[in-house]
Parts: structure tokens; sequence; C-alpha cells
């Protein structure tokens, strides 16, 4: 199942420490992963940050919501049980856990004015509604569509752009990326030929010690099987185990089968999205404008007082 929301897991939280007992967090977000069945590659996810682990992070928020509340509170570094008033919650047999819900409590209503008051001291303030994500989903979830606008605007130029523009972007591309040398090398690598299907040998290493053979095309039609082909013929004319085959427009369905099937050569499609999210990891034709540093608590330090 997805990663749930933080709101999702407040009820199988307050359930964990039904016990009365005192529990560890890490011992909730383990019992927690496996009530909600979550894969490893879920519960070792990210966030966009790549920093903290997405389910581990929307848990905490879901204690600190709790413990806003007055449900359960803190013992020691790292540590939380459940009070009174959070027993008497779940005598109620909630069938769902959420701010409205939380909302019925005093303590929780002076824990969000807090936050309230922030606002109009002229802080800017993230605040979370009830039907909303955490402030770290809704930042992850504003970037995705700033990324996408911006990488959808840099192929716009690129198709715009001259035959020797693309070739120097390609150049600046595979060197950002660690292949081809040094730029000049890069360069006259990619520009030597364009004949035979091949338009440049790039080393795939500083030393040179294997090759990669490149097809660049600043093309506006889709890319059909038989220029996949075409491209796997001269590879195999040179004997060439290793090619990349870029361009602007997108690829058939027909081309990328032949692609993953072709076995005499490793073959990598690069269509105009991808180029445009690589030249974006790697900081081509783009430019940082602001940087936001994300912090957490540290829970190391709070464990073994």
């Amino acid at each position: 199942m997805p990663i749930p929301d933080f709101q999702t897991a407040m009820l199988p939280l307050l359930r964990f420490a039904a016990d009365r007992k005192e529990h560890a967090f890490r011992e909730a977000v383990e019992a927690l992963a496996d009530e909600f069945s979550l894969t490893d590659a879920e519960r070792a996810e990210l966030l966009p940050s790549g920093r903290a682990l997405l389910f581990t992070n929307r848990i905490g928020w879901a204690r600190m919501h709790l413990k806003g509340a007055g449900l359960i509170e803190p013992t020691k570094r790292g540590y939380f049980r459940i009070t009174e008033a959070g027993i008497g919650l779940l005598a109620e047999s909630p069938q769902k856990i959420d701010m409205r819900v939380l909302s019925r409590y005093e303590l929780y209503r002076d824990w969000r004015a807090v936050e309230k008051s922030t606002e109009t001291s002229g802080t800017p303030q993230v605040a979370i509604q009830a039907n909303e994500q955490t402030p770290e989903d809704a930042m992850a979830a504003a970037y995705g569509v700033m990324r996408k606008a911006l990488e959808a605007e840099v192929l716009e130029q690129i198709k715009a752009s001259s035959p020797a523009f693309f070739e120097r972007l390609v150049v600046d591309l595979v060197v950002a990326m660690g292949y081809g040398g040094s730029h000049q090398d890069a360069g006259r690598a990619i520009g030597r030929s364009g004949d035979g299907g091949i338009d440049g040998i790039i080393n795939e290493d500083k030393l040179g010690l294997d090759v990669i053979y490149l097809q660049a095309k600043r093309w506006d039609n889709t890319v059909g099987r038989p220029e996949i082909q075409k491209f796997a013929g001269a590879l195999q004319g040179e004997g060439a185990s290793k090619g990349i085959f870029i361009t602007t427009s997108t690829f058939t369905k027909e081309a990328i089968d032949f692609s993953k099937r072709n076995i005499a050569a490793k073959i990598i499609l690069i269509d105009g999205e991808k180029l445009t999210a690589l030249m974006f990891d790697h900081n081509v034709a783009v430019t940082r404008t602001g940087f936001y540093e994300i912090k957490k608590i540290d829970s190391d330090y709070f464990e073994g007082e």
C-alpha cells in the first residue's frame, strides 16, 4: 500500500501506545511500518531532500500533533507514552483521528494558536489545514511542479536553438555527468563524424579505457524503430558494445522495445523529457536562485537519558 499521510497514522500510533507502557519512537515506527505492510523500498523511501526517511517523518508529525493535543507525552529522550486523555479517546472507538478530532481538545487549540500568532507577528508560517499534507510533503509537491515547468521551458529553448548550440549542450552534459574527459576532448569526439549513423565517440572514463558511441538528434518528430536499428547496425559495424541515442522529441514503443531486446550492444535512449531532467540534475543550462535548508530533530541526541 502507499505510504500513509501523517493524519492516517495518528490512530494506529495512539493504539500502539494503548498498553500504557513507555515506547521508543523508533519502536513505534517499525511497528506501524509492519501494520501498514510497507515494503522494504517504501520503508527506505526518502524525502526529496534525501536526508530523512519519508515514513519516519510522517510518523514524527503524527506524534507531534498527538502530543499537542495531550494524548501522548514524552517521558525521556526519544520515548513517549499515552496519557489518560489518549486512553479516553480510544475508549470512544474512533474510526479515525485527524486534526478535526484533535481540535476538540483545548490543549491542541492552544498549540495551534501559537502557529497562527506567529503569522500575525509578520513571520511567514506554513499552516497545516485538516486536509493538507505535512510541510515537507507540500514543499516536495511545489518543488515537483516548479521543476517540471522549468524542464518544459528548457526543452522549448533547446528546440528553438541551432544545431551547433545543441552539439555544445550535449558536450556540456556528458562532461557534467563525468564522461568524455575535458570539454575539448568531448567536443572533438562528438563533432568528429556525423556519418554512418554515429555522431561521435566519447570516453566512458577519463583514461579512455572504454568508449560510448553517441547519436544526437534535435528533432520534433518521434524517433521510430528504423532509426534505432540503423544506430544498432552502426554500433555493430564498429564492434561497439555501448551507445546512447539522444533526441529532443520522443521514441515510439517499438523503438524502446527494440533497444531493450538488442543483445549485441547496450543502447540507452534519452528523450526530451529525460534530457532536460539530466540537465536539471547536473546543473546544465539552469542556475540556482535560492536554497532552503530543512532540518529535523536529532532523535539520537535525545535517546539514552
